[in-house]
């Protein structure tokens, strides 16, 4: 294991004041887990944003392979950190080592997958309308634009993904990719974690030639550091992924500056799956099996967790029930991610179990120890209204079997639905067309639809949307995973009538890059001709 020192990385320097403030747990234990680690101060967070801020300029002028490079240099030192990464990892998380070694060659294979963006240039939506000075009445301008960084931006790391949603996870890439620094407040839980791939990425920028102050990492355990980086006046976007408080918490600080910013927030999901009656007459089994799977991923610790499944009542209804009950019998108890996760699970449990209308059938464990199995109950369509605690998250491995009377039970359940990350829908065929109108319903309040197939697990893609409305994100029109993730670090920048030279080389006539733009309304690749 690392010598790991407990301190901050601030534009590629370790610090911290003492005294430390706090140390991680072993999360399957509760024991403490050295080193510790000082609470950042409002100087450093101050002394991070300004380095940020200062490496802004040299960024703009980075020539793309340079920063692609980088991004392919931290790739392989996070799969260099091999098992010493993932065995803390382990500790800090309780995850399985098996999923968290897919979980660093995930997000290797992020910061590749960004540094072909980069390479590639197309997300920057290059357009030019030339100029025609002969035009009449008035002459045309000569009216450029692409995209461009934003600035600085601050990261929060998330328990649920210790090194994919951390501190060189998509948010952070994403964000070098846009050419934007990058100041990360790595999680409490993991801060061990955090200090081995922060490593990683300073010396990656360092053998670059980079700015240093193009990234920095900095620790807390309290809530003042978050509103510190949050309102700090060089701060440009944000990037937050856990609890509705804690995402509500920060837009409306950052809302409430004198310069508002954007904070791009996945805030959870209920992730609601609807079962056709063919599909469950015909396959009840097979999908009570991949549901309890599904609700048990990650400790049911995924965003895209399902917390409540919708079907008819009725002999397929009570069919899917009974194979759930045995398969939720066979789940081992597992050690949830942190201290304060478990005991937010424990009590949504409390809840579920005292409303009215909603009943366990399975075992709820004990509220001692460590570790959980998952608990699923059973609720008639009626107890399960707009207000029901059903419809509140409960980050954890429980779900509720809802069962209706028909179509129109349905779509009322969809038309009631705040916003969410996804929803599923299982089907025949020859019956999805009957329910076209709860397809429309949904459209309308989540952010992805998966058909014959459970919501977790995602496929990292150009064509991925991982968002949804309020209050699930922030912002529907942004995903926090995928190529598209870029976007959130980028905004618009017109050039009109510079001259050639004077223009970013994505906007100059000869095209060097190679970029498709669009010009004069049509996409092309060409070198454009001196105009006459």
């Amino acid at each position: 294991m690392a010598d790991l020192k407990g301190l901050h990385l601030i534009a590629g320097e370790s610090c911290g004041e003492r005294p430390a403030a706090f140390t991680a747990e072993e999360a399957a234990s509760g024991e403490p887990l050295g080193p510790a680690y000082a609470e950042a101060t409002p100087a450093e967070v101050d002394r991070a944003l300004r380095a940020a801020d200062d490496a802004v300029a040299a960024l703009q002028t980075v020539a793309p392979d340079v920063l692609a490079d980088l991004l392919d240099a931290i790739a392989e030192g996070i799969v260099g950190l091999g098992d010493e990464l993932t065995d803390r990892a382990h500790a800090e998380s309780a995850l399985p080592l098996p999923r968290l070694r897919h979980e660093r060659d995930r997000t290797a294979l992020g910061a590749r997958r960004f540094a072909e963006v980069v390479r590639d240039g197309s997300w920057i939506q290059a357009r030019i309308d030339r100029g025609k000075p002969d035009r009449s009445p008035l002459p045309k301008p000569d009216v450029r634009a692409m995209l461009n960084a934003v600035g600085p931006v601050v990261v929060f790391g998330a328990s649920n993904f210790p090194l994919a949603i951390s501190v060189a996870g998509t948010d952070t890439v994403s964000a070098i990719a846009a050419r934007c620094p990058v100041v990360v407040k790595a999680h409490p839980a993991q801060p061990g974690t955090c200090e081995l791939v922060a490593a990683v990425v300073a010396e990656a920028v360092a053998a670059a030639g980079l700015p240093a102050g193009m990234f920095s990492v900095l620790h807390g355990a309290g809530h003042d550091i978050g509103r510190e980086l949050v309102t700090h006046p060089l701060a440009k976007a944000v990037a937050f992924t856990g609890s509705l408080a804690g995402g509500r918490a920060l837009f409306d600080a950052a809302a409430a500056r004198p310069e508002p910013i954007p904070v791009y927030a996945e805030m959870g999901s209920i992730n609601p799956v609807f079962v056709l009656p063919e599909a469950a007459r015909l396959r009840g089994e097979e999908i009570a099996k991949e549901y309890v799977r599904s609700v048990n991923t990650g400790v049911g610790q995924f965003c895209t967790c399902p917390s409540v499944l919708l079907t008819e009542r009725g002999e397929a209804a009570d069919a899917i029930v009974a194979a759930v009950r045995e398969r939720a019998a066979a789940v081992p108890p597992a050690a949830m991610l942190h201290g304060g996760i478990l005991e937010a699970y424990r009590t949504g449990l409390a809840t579920l179990a005292a409303a009215d209308g909603f009943e366990p059938f399975t075992p709820i464990g004990p509220d001692t120890g460590r570790t959980v199995t998952p608990v699923f109950f059973e609720a008639d369509v009626a107890a399960a209204g707009p207000e029901a605690p059903v419809w509140t998250e409960n980050f954890g491995p429980s779900s509720v079997v809802v069962r209706c009377d028909g179509r129109a039970d349905m779509e009322r359940v969809a038309a009631s639905l705040e916003g969410h990350l996804s929803a599923a829908v299982y089907g025949e065929d020859d019956e999805i067309a009957a329910y076209g109108g709860l397809i429309r319903l949904l459209e309308r309040r989540v952010g992805r639809i998966v058909y014959n197939g459970f919501t977790t697990g995602l496929d990292v893609c150009p064509s991925l949307h991982h968002g949804g409305p309020y209050p699930a994100t922030t912002h529907s029109g942004y995903t926090s995973v995928g190529h598209a993730a870029i976007y959130r670090f980028a905004k618009p920048v017109c050039y009109q009538d510079f001259p050639d030279a004077a223009l970013p080389p994505e906007l100059r006539d000869a095209n060097p890059r190679g970029l498709t733009r669009l010009v004069d309304g049509e996409l092309t690749r060409a070198a454009l001709p001196p105009q006459a």
